[in-house]
């Protein structure tokens, strides 16, 4: 396997070696959440010959960084992808239960009666804040009740602050219904690997509450809505379609764990960050979180799938837990097997499976035998065809002893027990 790999590395640079160290590049380590880590820090040692692969830089990772929450004229501070935020003042009273007669697809189903299914559930957040130790206003955006008992789901940059900006409001934010109510909620749970917060407030009276769709279902081309309080213009739609289900982290140039999001070409401006991204069954079916300044049209919402699982973690653990195995990883398929085939006729024959390219030096990994080149077939026991189904397979286990059947070359399985570790809880 080892020759199998050199020859792999001195390939010609238009083969689909030189796209799978590219993808390797970017994809980050395995963690059990796809979609749930900004960063990761970790010591590589990486052979000569793959060198010139990772010096290359990514152009599009100069423009995409995690969302930034302040409010500020200066966006050089925090490069190009902008947090939807919003800036202080009145809050104008609109009714977002107005008749409109935009209808599409069939007809059956409008924009306008998605956003009066769900615009009453949807509120304006403040937050006071600090840039870097100096008092700087407030910080503000959008969530959605998403439970009779008072549950708001936003972002958590919002409520938590990033890169350099924290808030002051000691876990408690002003929240502001579409009907006028104000309420101060608490901040119940937040991750800054996700991006999603949960917040809780205490009403005497009924709260509008919107239903959870499936992100899953949703294709490229579908109409959705993105709602929230741009410029704290409260009750403000936009409408636009689905560009893309599963975009990549690492196709966005983001570093850390493999995470996907929910691409729209929806209208998001400074406020949307933490406002639902809506069906036209008035359904959330993704949180909008951040957009790409330098474009017109390519903004990112997380997927509400992603959010089930992280609001299972928050009520099971107060937290996500994160094992950590120490691999990066390539999801294979057909024409990729095929082609590692022709380089080299020593290839495992499979038909799927989950291509180890990078193994931590002293990761759980490396102590379970796992080398460069060996193809995952099977993770607890079942038929594993893609990192996601490994995270899914590997759930929250923390210090459980995992079997792992892998294939080497020419054919060659073993059997391997790795015992996965925890992320540190504090890393950003």
């Amino acid at each position: 396997m080892r020759q199998f790999l050199r020859k792999v590395l001195i390939c010609n640079t238009n083969s689909i070696i030189r796209i799978v160290t590219y993808a390797a590049a970017g994809s980050g380590l395995l963690y059990s959440n796809s979609d749930t880590d900004f960063k990761s820090f970790v010591s590589v040692s990486v052979s000569a010959p793959l060198h010139p692969f990772f010096s290359l830089r990514w152009p599009i990772a100069k423009e995409l960084i995690p969302c930034a929450s302040i409010v500020t004229s200066d966006h050089s501070l925090y490069g190009n992808i902008q947090s939807p935020l919003s800036r202080t003042g009145s809050i104008p009273s609109e009714d977002v239960n107005k008749d409109a007669s935009g209808k599409v697809g069939d007809g059956s189903k409008s924009i306008a009666a998605a956003a009066a299914m769900v615009g009453p559930a949807v509120v304006y957040i403040s937050v006071p804040c600090r840039i870097y130790g100096k008092p700087s206003g407030s910080s503000s955006g959008s969530g959605t009740i998403i439970d009779p008992d008072g549950t708001i789901l936003t972002c958590a940059h919002l409520v938590l602050g990033s890169r350099g900006k924290t808030v002051t409001s000691k876990g408690k934010v002003d929240v502001i219904l579409q009907d006028g109510r104000t309420y101060v909620g608490t901040v119940v749970n937040a991750d800054l690997h996700s991006d999603i917060a949960i917040v809780k407030i205490k009403s005497s009276s009924p709260l509008p509450v919107a239903r959870l769709g499936s992100s899953c279902k949703l294709c490229p081309g579908d109409w959705v809505v993105a709602m929230g309080c741009p410029h704290l213009l409260q009750n403000t739609v936009t409408a636009g379609i689905v560009s893309c289900v599963d975009r990549k982290s690492s196709e966005m140039g983001l570093g850390g764990m493999l995470r996907e999001y929910l691409q729209i070409d929806c209208a998001i401006n400074p406020g949307n960050s933490g406002g639902p991204l809506v069906n036209l069954d008035g359904e959330i079916v993704g949180v909008n979180v951040m957009k790409l300044t330098a474009a017109t049209g390519l903004n990112f919402a997380v997927p509400i799938d992603s959010i089930k699982k992280i609001m299972k973690h928050f009520r099971k653990n107060g937290r996500i837990v994160r094992p950590w195995l120490g691999l990066k990883m390539l999801d294979l398929n057909e024409m990729i097997i095929a082609q590692l085939k022709n380089k080299d006729a020593t290839f495992p024959n499979v038909n799927k499976g989950v291509l180890v390219l990078m193994v931590t030096p002293g990761s759980p990994a490396d102590l379970a035998g796992f080398h460069p080149g060996d193809v995952v077939i099977e993770f607890r026991g079942k038929p594993a065809g893609s990192i996601i189904e490994i995270n899914e397979l590997m759930g929250d286990r923390i210090g459980i002893p995992l079997k792992v059947v892998v294939k080497r070359a020419e054919d060659t399985e073993v059997t391997l027990t790795v015992v996965p570790e925890e992320t540190n809880p504090e890393l950003k």
